[in-house]
């Protein structure tokens, strides 16, 4: 369960922020520049619709950890990787939330934020949102938890605004350029999708098995991308505009990130999976280039590490995140 937010973001721009701390373990009441959503004060995150015309099926909310004394000058904002949202935290963020303020971000283009047709779906977009929701939540200095493409947004943050970060953690997001190649491939890779799905079911078996891109069956995957679909009439779409993920995807693909990770100032911790896009090499050079970096990895684990493997996730982010907001 978490309370929903809306946030206004960068040039206006409607956000939806989603606080998993403890019930009766946050601070009384929204933060200032925040409102709280219409909707009732505890609600299931799950495939939230793209537009009001789309139709989400509710999910069945898990039981909230115990309560414990919230930490609220410690708070941390979780960041989705590309055509995620922030739902994909809910297993890792309800360990973190015991004992701190836990929220994360629908950024723009996803989930419940607005989609604006136009974009800007740029780097500096995305990086202004997040300044502007840890400046209207109140959260400064934060720590930012990002993965993919939304550690990408937090290292830049932290980089350009060190004021606004206390610390920072990126799950499995390369440094290097990905080139245009890359770019290539996702463009045929959207147009694969066999979109609209006739049923939910049929969205977990195409993207875990079915998808050229899966090489051994991968039920996680499967459930990862159903939580991104909603219902419309003529069958099950993606809460995103696959086209907009492209044009987000092309402000960061071509270009190499090593220059503004070295200006990261604040203790981080790079974290990958074992089986994740960020190889052990690579890894191991980020934290070399960064001023203060550690690193983690979790066996077993892919790209999707805080998903599919949350208890081991907190178990190598929780002890980083104690020692940081204890000093």
């Amino acid at each position: 369960m978490a309370r929903r937010l809306d946030v206004t973001g960068a040039d206006g721009i409607r956000l939806a922020a989603w606080d998993f701390t403890v019930r009766g373990a946050a601070p009384d009441g929204p933060a200032p520049g925040a409102r709280t959503s219409p909707r009732p004060p505890a609600v299931s995150i799950a495939r939230q619709p793209a537009a009001p015309e789309d139709r989400a099926r509710p999910a069945a909310a898990p039981a909230p950890p115990s309560p414990a004394p919230a930490r609220s000058d410690a708070p941390v904002l979780l960041l989705h990787g590309l055509m995620g949202h922030a739902a994909h935290w809910a297993p890792a963020a309800r360990l973190l939330a015991t004992g701190r303020r836990t929220l994360a971000l629908d950024q723009r283009g996803h989930g419940a934020s607005e989609k604006p047709p136009a974009g800007p779906f740029t780097r500096e977009a995305y990086v202004a949102d997040a300044a502007a929701v840890i400046e209207r939540l109140g959260l400064a200095p934060v720590t930012l938890v990002g993965h993919s493409m939304g550690a990408l947004t937090a290292w830049q943050l932290a980089a350009e605004r060190p004021d606004l970060v206390r610390a920072l953690v990126i799950c499995d997001m390369r440094a290097s350029a990905l080139g245009a190649a890359s770019q290539r491939a996702w463009q045929d890779w959207f147009r694969s999708w066999p979109a609209p799905f006739p049923t939910l079911e049929a969205v977990h078996r195409w993207f875990g098995a079915d998808d050229a891109w899966v090489e051994t069956p991968n039920p996680a995957r499967g459930a990862f991308f159903a939580e991104v679909m909603t219902e419309r009439p003529d069958g099950w779409h993606p809460v995103f505009d696959p086209a907009q993920m492209l044009t987000s995807r092309e402000t960061w693909v071509h270009d190499a990130h090593w220059d503004s990770l070295a200006q990261v100032r604040c203790p981080t911790l790079v974290v990958r999976g074992l089986d994740g896009e960020l190889g052990r090499a690579e890894a191991q050079e980020m934290v070399r280039v960064l001023p203060h970096g550690v690193y983690a990895e979790i066996p077993d684990a892919g790209h999707l590490l805080h998903y599919t493997h949350p208890e081991a996730w907190a178990e190598a982010v929780d002890p980083f995140l104690t020692g940081v907001l204890t000093t």
